[in-house]
């Protein structure tokens, strides 16, 4: 069992809308990647994003309990493992047949934690899973996807309709059901859909006086009996829109179960009064915002430029102002897509309770800054990566209770999620106290699969990075959450797609660490902005603890630009950004060091010029710069050039590899740019 507390069901409830957002784009790319095998069924690359949905779906939905979908989906994601282990062929009827499966996978999505009780639909899923289980190596060869007419028999109870029931159903709407956009007589219209109405009864007691009726407030309340087979659930998703607008009452028997006589209650008006201050925005409609606010930034740099050159007084005056008014517009833009990390940590509480307690394990989850903010579309993308991070420590990391009291730890694990800025980065850990990741069952494993040449000991950060390998599983055997070959490979694709980065350190009986740094977020920052001859770079300011001006520039680097000085005392690696990127340039008399902190690494980077604080809009880099270590993005100038955003992280992995013990002076001058 689980020492998760039984707060679990209000972070649920706040989430499942999210998580039937994600399912529903999911299933659409099921879908639409089913659809495009059809005409290359062996694509391995569409073969393997259609099994990542599947199985992206069904890890999601056993967060919140989703049992239904998560026991059809594992089916569903059987088969797609035979189809792109290439042991069964993708053919027109199989894509058929998934289409109909991904059709009730959304189906049972959309029906959320009450489950579908529609017998007709119950009996197709199951007709499905059969013919999906005889589609599977050592099935039935006898069995099409067709499906034979042993399935038949599932049509009787498919054509079944359950009892019809009465209902009484009194609705009094509030005064501003009109002004919020509703008719309470769709609402009867789509009651009649449910069944048959045998009576509706108008009250008119709350009506006023003609004189004074004021035509825009409603005053509308009716008596209906409904006669309906359908649910008590789909009676009250009629009302679902105007929940805080009515005063609901539904009576009567439900055949054949259900107890009578229970009211929904209502919202409460006042529930209503803080969801004024809120206003839903289409996401794309906040992106285009955002990127017209990114082309604003450009062009007022480029103004910025002209007016300076034309050394007149006011303009520059003028234009300096219009600068602050659209760095204010940008900070406020940029928050309204921050949200805290907390919502998408809050996910998670349920797969530890519900996943401990399968494997008989008693883990204790804790979260650390849950109010750390950073973009919403990050936060989107992490979320399943973070899904796969989180089930691999319970499954492989967290051991069982006899096994840790035998190693003299606790009986119940410890696995904590927490986040935390730095240097203008979130960073998020995952951290467990379990048996640590076994190198060498490791490196067995990548001797098997060729990834390693057998026999050759690679050093141990080489071989904890072979867990990324795609298709790389220790697992011996294939369960509901491990043993497939998925799931670190992605979560570093991920990652890297977000310009972020994942490290991992562990000790062998003690535990392990994983460690993702991102961008707080994909658009807009501020840099700082320094020149090399003729090329332009940009750090993140945030990253900057101080600048060095005016020393030699002379100093002993060795083939790749490495060096170190001496400041305050202790030994600071430096970095030639010339040397390093091979620029062609001539070196100037003097330069200035730039002192970067990332994480607790300190470095310097040499430059030729310091050119100041810049706003920075990002852009993606270009294929001729992808593999460049050491950058993350690019920007356009004020001028219309192009300059790198530099990766403080592996920059500073360049930095510290192999640096050469060379000292040098103490530079004159130090500016420190640490905020106060």
């Amino acid at each position: 069992m689980s020492t998760v507390q039984d707060n679990d069901a209000d972070y649920l409830a706040e989430a499942l809308p999210v998580f039937v957002g994600e399912a529903q784009e999911q299933t659409a790319s099921i879908e639409q990647l089913l659809l495009q095998l059809e005409d290359t069924p062996e694509d391995r690359e569409l073969l393997d994003a259609l099994f990542r949905c599947a199985h992206t779906v069904k890890g999601s939905a056993g967060i919140f309990g989703l049992d239904a979908v998560v026991a059809f989906t594992h089916h569903v994601e059987t088969l797609l493992d035979h189809l792109r282990a290439g042991e069964v062929r993708l053919t027109p009827e199989i894509s058929t047949l998934l289409l109909t499966c991904n059709d009730q996978i959304r189906r049972l999505v959309a029906c959320g934690p009450d489950g579908d009780d529609d017998a007709g639909a119950s009996a197709e899923r199951a007709a499905l899973v059969a013919r999906l289980e005889r589609l599977a190596p050592g099935g039935s060869a006898a069995a099409s996807a067709q499906g034979p007419a042993a399935e038949q028999t599932a049509g009787p109870a498919a054509g079944a309709r359950a009892a019809a029931a009465r209902w009484s159903v009194t609705a009094r709407f509030g005064a501003d059901t009109f002004r919020n956009g509703m008719d309470p007589l769709s609402i009867l219209h789509y009651l009649a859909g449910l069944g048959e109405l045998i009576e509706v009864r108008c009250d008119t007691a709350a009506v006023p006086p003609l004189e004074t009726l004021d035509p825009e407030s409603c005053h509308y309340a009716f008596v209906a009996v409904l006669e309906t087979a359908a649910p008590r659930t789909a009676i009250e998703e009629a009302f679902s829109f105007v929940r805080d607008d009515v005063q609901l009452n539904i009576t009567g028997h439900e055949a054949p179960a259900e107890p009578q006589g229970a009211p929904l209650v209502a919202k409460p008006r006042e529930a209503a009064v803080d969801a004024t201050r809120y206003i839903r925005v289409q996401a794309d409609r906040l992106d285009a915002v955002i990127n017209l606010l990114g082309e604003l930034v450009i062009a007022n740099a480029g103004a910025t430029l002209m007016a300076r050159q034309t050394r007149q007084g006011p303009l520059i005056e003028a234009n300096e102002q219009i600068g602050r008014l659209v760095e204010d517009i940008r900070n406020g833009t940029l928050q309204l897509r921050m949200v805290p990390i907390g919502e998408t940590f809050s996910r998670f509480r349920r797969v530890v309770r519900d996943t401990a307690t399968e494997l008989g394990k008693e883990v204790a989850l804790e979260i650390v800054g849950g109010d750390t903010e950073l973009d919403k579309s990050v936060v989107e993308r992490i979320a399943d990566p973070l899904m796969h991070l989180v089930r691999n420590a319970l499954d492989h990391g967290l051991e069982a209770p006899a096994q840790r009291v035998a190693a003299g730890k606790a009986a119940a694990g410890h696995l904590t999620l927490a986040a935390f800025h730095e240097s203008g980065s979130i960073v998020i850990r995952i951290v467990d106290d379990g048996r640590g990741i076994q190198r060498q069952r490791v490196l067995e494993r990548a001797w098997e699969r060729g990834l390693v040449e057998p026999g050759h000991v690679p050093p141990d950060e080489q071989i904890l990075q072979l867990i990324f390998a795609a298709g790389f599983s220790t697992a011996e055997r294939v369960t509901n959450l491990s043993g497939r070959g998925v799931g670190m490979d992605v979560v570093r694709s991920n990652i890297e797609a977000l310009r972020g980065t994942v490290t991992i350190d562990s000790t062998e009986g003690h535990g392990s660490t994983i460690e993702i740094r991102l961008p707080l977020t994909l658009a807009i920052i501020d840099g700082f902005l320094v020149g090399v001859g003729a090329s332009r770079f940009i750090f993140p300011l945030d990253a900057i603890a101080e600048v060095i001006e005016d020393r030699p520039t002379a100093t002993a680097l060795d083939s790749r630009g490495r060096s170190v000085v001496e400041l305050r005392g202790r030994v600071l690696p430096v970095l030639s950004l010339r040397t390093l990127y091979a620029l062609d340039t001539p070196p100037p008399e003097r330069c200035s060091v730039v002192v970067i902190h990332s994480g607790t690494q300190r470095y310097g980077v040499l430059v030729d010029v310091l050119l100041g604080q810049h706003q920075t809009v990002i852009k993606p880099l270009g294929r001729m710069f992808r593999s460049l270590r050491g950058i993350s993005g690019s920007t356009i100038l004020g001028n219309g050039e192009v300059a790198l955003i530099f990766d403080v992280a592996s920059l500073g992995q360049l930095a510290a590899e192999a640096t050469p013990p060379v000292l040098h002076p103490t530079p004159r001058v130090a500016i420190d740019l640490t905020p106060t």
